[in-house]
């Protein structure tokens, strides 16, 4: 199995060496930062005596875990206006099915980043 590349980790809201300071918040910064670890709360993992790939599938996890309960979240609101609310309120079941399909999917990547790599 190939190991993944990793780029050394580096702030994103250091100044270039001959540009301008780059806002954190902007899309490509934060891109940035997702894909070189961040967890769901923005930071690094706050484990520093893992290695570099444990730290970065920990996080993964974590964003993971936090994209699912979102979901679920808006899966039993959903419900809720199904069984309690106006039938033009419903989202349908296509909508139910692929909220559904996103919780499969967001667990199975959680439950792969969190197993020990060989």
């Amino acid at each position: 199995m190939t190991t993944p590349y990793s780029p050394a980790p580096q702030p994103i809201h250091e100044a270039p060496s001959a540009g301008p300071a780059v806002d954190p918040n902007t899309l490509i910064a934060l891109l940035h930062s997702i894909g070189s670890g961040v967890a769901a709360n923005g930071q690094p993992w706050p484990e520093r005596h893992q290695l570099r790939g444990r730290q970065m599938a920990l996080a993964d996890a974590d964003c993971s875990l936090t994209g699912l309960r979102v979901v679920l979240e808006v899966l039993l609101a959903a419900e809720r206006t199904r069984q309690n609310g106006e039938p033009e309120q419903y989202v349908g079941d296509r909508v139910m099915e692929g909220l559904i399909m996103a919780g499969v999917g967001l667990a199975a990547h959680a439950i792969e980043r969190l197993q020990p790599a060989d």
